[in-house]
């Protein structure tokens, strides 16, 4: 019996020992894997530091496919987009003449009839000459020699001359002057030379919504309350003819012309109250632009130097600002009193102040700059 005793206790013993080993080990095996994965951190830390890399750094390496993608996707779409643009112009153009013009001949006195027509077709054509003028006119690119050029840098994309305020477009895969951003709705970039049509489209394009949706509104509320209307006697004519009887009679119908008609004031008014909206905060947007003398990407510039130089107890002061009444003076090539006239409230080809490639006072500003800190 004791023999028996003594074998159990030597038995748990060993079993005892092996646990300890067992822990042990296991305990073992997880300091070395602490090491391993510090080891394998620092190593990775050593091979990617870099003083100058920060958040915006990682986020523009984590989007770089997203803007691959978007930079392929925008240059084959360029000419939908294009081609969108003018079908939806032209349906809001023709549902105004085929269905609202000759209501306002039959209801509406001379003078408000006159005012019309004269505002709307201008309007019109201030639209399609601005838009024709941005879609064709090439923004500018700087020369492939150097010969001419002092002071510039190189793109690094391009390997040609750099000037200042140039970008080099991802989409186009050049250099622009004076680059604002390349439109998908242009299918071109915004630079030196149509700049000003691009803004002047957004803002008569803009006036245009507003004016056919503030004219259009009481047509709207009858066309919505007609169409209404119509689901509500349709629904009452199917009940009808399904439980008809010899007294019994269906509701009249409303023929096609009716219906389209007012499906299309109701299509005119939310598609012209939609791109009211949304195009006239985007011209806010550059119209705010142009009055500190920035571009859209020169915004993002600006606004990194002036952190810098904040830390460093410094104003910054932008080199290509003349001040906000001489900006638009400049951006719209204003240099006599009747070129409001001329240059701006009607179509005029003529071209911006210099060449792109240098920065030079312009006439028309009124005062001379003083030293500025260059960007």
């Amino acid at each position: 019996m004791r023999s028996r005793q003594r074998m159990f206790a030597a038995v748990m013993r060993l079993l005892l020992k092996c646990l300890r080993l067992g822990r042990r080990r296991r305990f073992k095996l997880v300091r070395q894997a602490e090491q391993l994965w510090h080891y394998g951190h620092l190593c990775l830390r050593s091979l990617l530091y870099n003083s100058f890399t920060n958040g915006d750094v990682v986020l523009d390496s984590l989007f770089e496919p997203v803007y691959w993608l978007v930079d392929h996707v925008t240059r084959w779409f360029g000419v939908v987009f294009v081609a969108l643009v003018i079908g939806l112009t032209s349906s809001i153009v023709a549902i105004v003449y085929i269905c609202l013009l000759p209501l306002i001949l039959q209801t509406y006195t001379p003078a408000w009839i006159c005012w019309h027509l004269a505002y709307g077709h201008w309007n019109l054509i201030m639209i399609v000459f601005h838009y024709y003028m941005a879609i064709t006119t090439s923004p500018g690119h700087p020369p492939q020699t150097k010969d001419d050029l002092t002071g510039v840098s190189v793109c690094r994309k391009c390997i040609a001359p750099k000037p200042a305020r140039t970008h080099h477009c991802s989409i186009c895969n050049r250099c622009v002057l004076k680059m604002d951003h390349h439109c998908p709705w242009l299918n071109n970039c915004v630079g030196h030379y149509n700049h000003r049509y691009f803004f002047s489209f957004c803002l008569f394009m803009t006036m245009g919504c507003i004016y056919c949706s503030i004219s259009g509104w009481e047509m709207f509320r009858d066309a919505y309350a007609a169409i209404e209307r119509m689901k509500l006697l349709e629904k009452e004519r199917q009940q009808v003819a399904a439980n008809q009887t010899y007294y019994q009679t269906p509701p009249p119908t409303f023929s096609f012309r009716q219906r389209a008609f007012h499906k299309s004031i109701v299509y005119l008014w939310v598609l012209c109250s939609s791109v009211a909206l949304a195009l006239g905060a985007l011209t806010l947007w550059h119209a705010a632009l142009i009055t500190r003398g920035e571009t859209s990407i020169e915004r993002h510039i600006n606004k990194k130097e002036r952190q810098r130089l904040q830390k460093k107890g410094k104003v910054f002061k932008n080199p290509y600002s003349y001040g906000s009444w001489d900006n638009w003076k400049v951006f719209l090539g204003v240099d006599t009193p009747r070129h409001w006239l001329t240059r701006v409230l009607l179509p005029s080809p003529h071209l911006p102040h210099g060449t792109g490639l240098s920065w030079d006072l312009p006439p028309c500003v009124t005062e001379q700059r003083s030293p500025l800190l260059a960007i």
